[in-house]
């Protein structure tokens, strides 16, 4: 019963904002948040730059378009054969949110947490940023959901299911190739030098193998098997760390009003010891601890989005507080304040279309 209450949850979650951007005829807002609009090119012509050229007119370079790995915009593609594509991008992203609730549900019980339908249902609203993300095009929730569902299936110690995950989250998005870091950092914490353990965890190599492919698709739609590494300003990884706040002149950033992000990194922090704290070596702790890390790398304003794969592990870590009355108070007392932030925010982070044609 709870599973079905929580996907009833899911869908009714997104109705404030798709009614208030309905009632304003202002739905083409939704649509136009990036990077949608970039996943709806790519599903209708792949990386062809003669078709993306000929047919669409956003303000970005062709060699751009790479930087959108092939996973989010192949679904995309399935559901345009009988709908527009901007309704298909949005019917992809709301089932990715019903995977990713309902795996990250039965992640839960599997742990043994208390309050499941309670600590599950948080994922659509906190932080903020993730009921944007589930409202508009997007394809973190598929992403969070496989790499969920990846950990899910190596906890059961099921080695090819958690490797068909990992690989289908590196379709996505390329940081699932920092799960794969974990799983062998995890094996080896665990299982030291005993080869023959190793060898039963073979399947997990289906996650970087996967990039290969993908690269070839690359090769014979643009001419370059490197294209991703060659669209242009995408990899916002830097040598030291909390770039973000030694350059604020830097297109990505571009504002001095940063003090946000270090309460980002102070709640995943903190997550991270909760989680070593409790699981020790365990891949709960490895990963988050690896993801995290990597974030203080970027040099990117949008850290909020970066930091979205350790939302669901902030929920483990910071569980008993989260179970607890006063945060239920809170929370409610803040929704509105949610639901007005997320609205503010799509209505401007748009991509400038005139002509929404092509997107049919």
């Amino acid at each position: 019963m709870k599973p079905i209450l929580l996907l009833a949850l899911t869908i009714l979650s997104i109705l404030p904002i798709w009614g208030y951007f309905a009632s304003q005829h202002q739905l083409t807002r939704l649509y136009a948040n990036y990077d949608g609009p970039n996943y709806m090119v790519i599903a209708k012509c792949g990386y062809n730059p003669t078709c993306i050229r000929n047919h669409f007119s956003l303000p970005l370079p062709l060699e751009y378009y790479p930087a959108h790995l092939p996973g989010f915009p192949l679904t995309i593609r399935i559901f345009q054969s009988v709908m527009p594509g901007w309704w298909a991008m949005l019917l992809s992203t709301l089932l990715g949110t019903i995977f990713m609730t309902l795996v990250f549900y039965h992640l839960l019980r599997f742990l043994k947490l208390p309050q499941l339908f309670w600590l599950a249902s948080l994922i659509l609203f906190i932080p903020a940023r993730m009921l944007v993300l589930h409202t508009i095009g997007a394809p973190e929730p598929w992403f969070i959901g496989f790499l969920l569902l990846a950990i899910f299936q190596f906890k059961k110690k099921n080695y090819f299911l958690a490797g068909i995950s990992l690989a289908i989250a590196q379709t996505i998005k390329t940081p699932a190739i920092i799960l794969f870091a974990a799983f062998a950092l995890t094996i080896l914490l665990q299982d030291h030098f005993h080869w023959r353990q190793w060898l039963k965890k073979w399947p997990l190599l289906l996650g970087p193998a996967i990039i290969i492919p993908i690269f070839f698709l690359y090769q014979q739609q643009t001419g370059d098997f490197w294209a991703y590494f060659h669209s242009g300003d995408n990899i916002h990884l830097s040598w030291l760390p909390f770039q973000v706040f030694i350059t604020p002149h830097q297109r990505w950033i571009g504002t001095i009003w940063l003090e946000d992000i270090v309460y980002i990194y102070l709640l995943g922090g903190l997550a991270v010891l909760y989680l070593l704290k409790k699981y020790r070596a365990d891949i709960l702790a490895i990963f988050p601890l690896l993801f995290y890390i990597a974030t203080l790398f970027i040099g990117h304003r949008d850290i909020s989005r970066y930091s979205s794969p350790l939302y669901p592990f902030w929920i483990i870590a910071f569980a008993p507080v989260l179970a607890k009355k006063e945060f239920r108070v809170v929370f409610l007392l803040l929704l509105p304040a949610i639901y007005l932030y997320a609205i503010h925010f799509i209505q401007f982070n748009i991509a400038p279309i005139s002509d929404w044609t092509p997107y049919l």
